[in-house]
């Protein structure tokens, strides 16, 4: 990793600034880039040299998606610790290498500086680092907050105190595949990190305390997930209270009855919540919610005019392509015209990365009918659809592709694809629904053969009321 840059802000001098962000994160950083190539004077500042670049390209998406394509490509039954600590030695290589693209990024551009210790606010516009050579402040004329978020522990008796409970950032690093996994939490993040260390043979055990994992989605689709999940080795267990963790068993309850799963590891995947803890954002005035995240309003304002806030530490969709979109609005706020908002975001993708993948887009079939419009839906299984062999060719036939469309308009409401390649196909839908394509002319277009986006006219041809 290159040296922090030398650079004006030194111990015990205040420099100035047109702009300060706090976080590497994507917003913030791409903001950084753009405004000092533009000439203006930036510090970016960032708690750990090991951070640089956000969560995303550090312990977030890529890691965990370099990891999960790994796995899909294990061949055998059983633990694979081998193809596992290769994996972890790729991914390590790549999220280095990441990390020092990233920080060259802002490095080179003349004007920018970057520092790297925890941050905190003495007023509304000055910051203090603490680095490793020594405290240094500097005041901002404009300051965005991109702290992120991270793993929430719950208070749950023993948990802490077991050096086998890690969360997903500690366990992206274990270099030893574990031969029993338990994971607390059925969310996105907990069957994620199931299904991928399943593939490379682990004991997986997931549990969750909802009825059913991925409640939010319906229930042919969540069934189906589920179905994938088990067969590919995961033990799904629904309705558990965990109670307590007592050196490596977790003892849960189900329907009142008790019981208990041993683990090498225990991860805890229990949601994430906004890093602004040491902040001192009380000192510049700023406003918090009760879960810690940053008050802003559409154009991403904090309480003070100046500040803004951006990416997961906002209490928003918690996505590294919304962190993205938080900087056009901030930009637009510094720069341009000042019309873009939160408003404007329609139709917003999100992805689950098991394998094949789970992608969604607006609304389900129960949302839908829950607003009371006449709604047409189509729900295929991937096996059954004939004029998609991709999916076949790849040798990954499972899942199912299902749209919501509104009965009288053609509009498209929504849809879950739990198929081969829905990542990249669910941003189709998605574009037709921000630019008002109907259902029926995404069914009639052309296109390339074999893909997974050709699923669209069989798909869409089989909608019924």
């Amino acid at each position: 990793m290159p040296p922090e840059r030398s650079c004006a802000s030194v111990p015990g001098v205040t420099t100035d600034y047109d702009l300060v962000v706090i976080g590497f994160g994507k917003g913030g950083k791409t903001l950084a880039a753009t405004l000092g190539r533009q000439g203006r004077r930036v510090a970016m500042i960032e708690r750990s040299a090991e951070m640089y670049g956000g969560t995303c390209i550090n312990v977030g998406c890529v890691p965990t998606k370099s990891m999960v394509f790994a796995a899909e490509e294990v061949s055998g039954t059983g633990p694979q610790p081998q193809a596992y600590a290769a994996a972890v030695r790729s991914t390590a290589d790549l999220t280095s290498g990441l990390r020092g693209e990233n920080f060259a990024m802002l490095d080179t551009i003349d004007g920018v500086d970057v520092l790297t210790g925890p941050a905190s606010f003495v007023d509304p516009h000055t910051v203090a680092v603490a680095t490793a050579d020594g405290t240094v402040t500097v005041t901002g004329r404009t300051i965005v907050v991109g702290t992120g978020s991270e793993p929430t522990w719950p208070d749950l008796p023993g948990l802490r105190d077991d050096p086998r409970a890690v969360t997903s950032t500690e366990l992206l690093a274990m270099p030893v595949l574990p031969r029993r996994l338990v994971v607390l939490g059925g969310g996105y993040v907990g069957l994620e990190f199931a299904a991928m260390f399943a593939g490379y043979g682990a004991e997986v055990t997931v549990l969750e305390r909802h009825a059913a994992v991925l409640g939010r989605e319906d229930d042919d689709v969540a069934s189906c997930a589920a179905d994938l999940l088990t067969r590919a080795g995961v033990a799904l267990v629904t309705s558990a209270e965990v109670t307590r963790v007592d050196d490596g068993t977790v003892h849960y309850e189900v329907g009142g009855t008790a019981a208990s799963v041993e683990a090498d590891v225990i991860l805890v995947a229990l949601g994430r919540h906004p890093v602004t803890a040491g902040l001192a954002l009380e000192n510049a005035g700023i406003t918090t919610r009760a879960d810690g995240s940053i008050e802003v309003d559409e154009h991403l304002r904090t309480s003070q005019e100046h500040v803004f806030a951006v990416g997961d530490v906002n209490g928003g969709p918690q996505f590294t392509y919304v962190s993205l979109d938080d900087y056009r609005i901030v930009l637009s706020q510094l720069t341009g015209a000042g019309g873009r908002s939160v408003r404007d975001r329609r139709a917003v993708p999100y992805c689950l990365f098991m394998t094949p993948p789970l992608s969604r887009v607006g609304l389900t079939e129960r949302e839908a009918r829950a607003t009371g419009r006449p709604v047409r839906v189509a729900a295929l299984p991937v096996a059954a659809m004939a004029t998609v062999p991709r999916a076949r060719i790849v040798h990954q036939p499972g899942g199912m592709m299902k749209a919501v469309v509104d009965a009288e308009t053609d509009e498209i409401l929504g849809a879950a694809l739990l198929s081969y390649d829905s990542h990249e196909v669910i941003n189709t839908v998605a574009l037709a629904m921000r630019h008002g394509v109907t259902a029926s002319a995404l069914r009639d277009e052309i296109y390339t053969h074999p893909s997974m986006t050709e699923a669209f006219n069989q798909l869409l041809g089989a909608l019924h009321s």
